[in-house]
């Protein structure tokens, strides 16, 4: 069966009644979206503070492929298998957006017997905080236009605006656009453009805000353009937008819940791309769960060189999470395209190809275990044309590293599919106190905080910038120097060019662009030719996404 099939088979207890008996969250602390979704009220967050916190697990896995990794699927698996096993677990996931679902996902809620569900509902509208970001930050965008058209009291400069368009769909049509035309009553004429919901400071924003308030000071924050002096900045605060955007987003400040095809809790909140944006679910979300549980597992976008690294250097750096072990996910067929094989070859037999393409897994395990300080288990989500000889030589590679290796059939076999990966990972959480390392001091310049990234991460020997970006970086520093960076770069490679597999070093990475994000509290560092709004591929998936004549959604994956 495909995974919307087994999906839509899943018998679903009513998430009212399942939240108070997993979790014991009282009826009146959740809204209802139907009866498999509910948001659960910020007071009944506020009130778990003096709990003491679980155990905090990461998963994270090697630079994607065509393949396909399984990371969302490895996530709901282990926790499947944790709960199985008696551990008080809850998942925190990302919410799917419509761009890459109708682009070249399909989806994004895991997949065979490891899912979340209602998998349809997640993957199309959910509960509306996609639509509510997108509005809340285009009510800012027609703010900006409507201010300049009666007067321009702030001497916005419509030549050095920052803040563009959103929408929640891959268009590439959108990327450059004019604004104004028609003459006087349209407005100003002017140059703009659209990024994907998942690129707005907006999203970053909420996933980084701790509560109402702090939101819609980050909010505030927002630097939207600047004066003709090319240096005085404009906030949405000066155009008095902040308070309502901070109330169009009242609803999806709230933890969403769902649950698993084996009626586990998880938390679904927040999703910022990770090759653009940071790449992580919300703070609140995770520390919400880590409240209700022993245990909460959380993913982080891409490979362990974007989604890990944002994870621990923006998202714990904020928030004071420590986790307490990663897993890694890859693919035998995975390390194979790694190791130059072809799509359509990745299901024979070849030894020689996956010890090339293990060096990707090796770099990533570097640096989990060296630059981010922690403790690591790596999961091979298994295929069923995976040979003994392939896993057997995997699992000789890795532990001549000193890491142990778990094949994992939750795919196949749901959470006890994933019991041998549960009890490696709790034999770790269990027994050692949290230890990890940011992968660049806060107080490094900049520049240096690029370089560290590069050359620590992605093994490059450099980076390099035009004079027009170097002059951006050394101005940025001056006021902004202690925040973080947030590295915009194909997912595809640890260098800036999608096509270089495996491992590649001494590459120079090439920086194209910086943006600052006031109210998220970080820069946007933009490397190579870094799109903020996708394109759909030739083939998109919405081809294959269908609705029954009775209401059956088909081809979600």
């Amino acid at each position: 069966m495909s995974d919307i099939e087994i999906a839509q088979q899943a018998t679903m207890k009513p998430i009212i009644e399942l939240a108070n008996e997993k979790l014991g969250i009282p009826a009146e602390h959740l809204d209802p979206y139907g009866h498999y979704k509910a948001k659960v009220s910020l007071e009944y967050v506020n009130s778990l503070t003096d709990r003491d916190d679980g155990k905090l697990i990461l998963v994270t896995a090697i630079s994607p492929t065509p393949a396909g990794e399984g990371k969302t699927t490895t996530t709901v698996g282990l926790g499947d298998a944790m709960n199985r096993l008696g551990k008080k677990t809850i998942m925190c996931l990302r919410e799917p957006s419509l761009g890459p679902c109708f682009g070249m996902k399909g989806g994004a809620a895991g997949g065979g017997y490891s899912q979340v569900v209602p998998m349809e509902d997640i993957n199309l509208h959910f509960t509306g905080d996609f639509h509510a970001i997108g509005v809340a930050h285009n009510l800012l965008s027609a703010m900006i236009d409507n201010h300049i058209n009666h007067g321009n009291e702030l001497g916005i400069d419509s030549r050095r605006i920052t803040w563009k368009r959103v929408v929640d769909m891959n268009d590439r049509a959108l990327r450059k656009i004019t604004v104004g035309q028609g003459g006087p009553a349209n407005g100003y004429l002017r140059e703009d453009g659209y990024d994907i919901v998942v690129a707005s400071e907006i999203m970053a924003i909420l996933c980084l805000s701790t509560n109402r308030s702090d939101l819609k000071e980050r909010l505030g924050r927002i630097i939207i353009g600047y004066k003709s002096d090319r240096v005085t900045p404009i906030y949405a605060r000066d155009l008095k937008a902040h308070g309502a955007m901070a109330a169009l987003l009242k609803e999806a400040i709230k933890p969403n819940l769902v649950q698993t095809l084996e009626n586990n809790i998880a938390i679904i909140h927040g999703g910022p791309f990770a090759n653009i944006a940071h790449g992580c679910n919300t703070v609140t979300a995770t520390k919400t769960a880590l409240k209700l549980a022993d245990y909460a597992i959380t993913e982080a976008g891409f490979g362990a060189d974007l989604g890990a690294e944002k994870f621990i250097d923006i998202k714990c750096r904020m928030s004071g999470l420590k986790p307490s072990a990663v897993v890694l996910v890859a693919t035998v067929r995975a390390l194979k395209y790694h190791g130059g094989v072809k799509k359509d070859e990745l299901n024979n037999e070849n030894l020689e190809a996956l010890k090339t393409g293990f060096a990707n897994l090796e770099r990533h395990l570097h640096n989990v275990t060296k630059n981010y300080g922690l403790p690591c288990v790596v999961c091979i989500n298994h295929f069923t044309f995976d040979t003994d000889k392939e896993i057997s030589l995997l699992k000789e590679k890795c532990e001549s590293l000193g890491v142990k290796c778990v094949v994992s059939k939750h795919w196949a076999q749901g959470g006890a599919g994933a019991e041998e990966l549960a009890t490696e990972i709790l034999d770790i959480v269990d027994n050692n106190e949290p230890q990890f390392s940011y992968v660049y001091d806060e107080d490094l310049p900049l520049w240096d905080k690029i370089e560290t990234i590069a050359t620590k991460l992605y093994g490059a020997s450099g980076i390099s910038a035009s004079p027009k970006v170097t002059a951006e970086i050394k101005a940025l520093q001056e006021n902004y120097g202690s925040f973080p960076v947030c590295m915009a770069k194909t997912q595809m490679s640890f260098s800036t060019d999608p096509n270089a597999k495996g491992a590649p070093s001494g590459h120079t990475v090439e920086i194209s662009e910086v943006k600052l994000a006031n109210g998220a509290g970080f820069i946007v560092v933009i490397a190579g030719n870094m799109m903020t709004m996708p394109g759909l591929p030739k083939n998109p998936a919405a081809e294959r996404i269908d609705i029954t004549d009775d209401g059956v959604i088909t081809g979600l994956f």
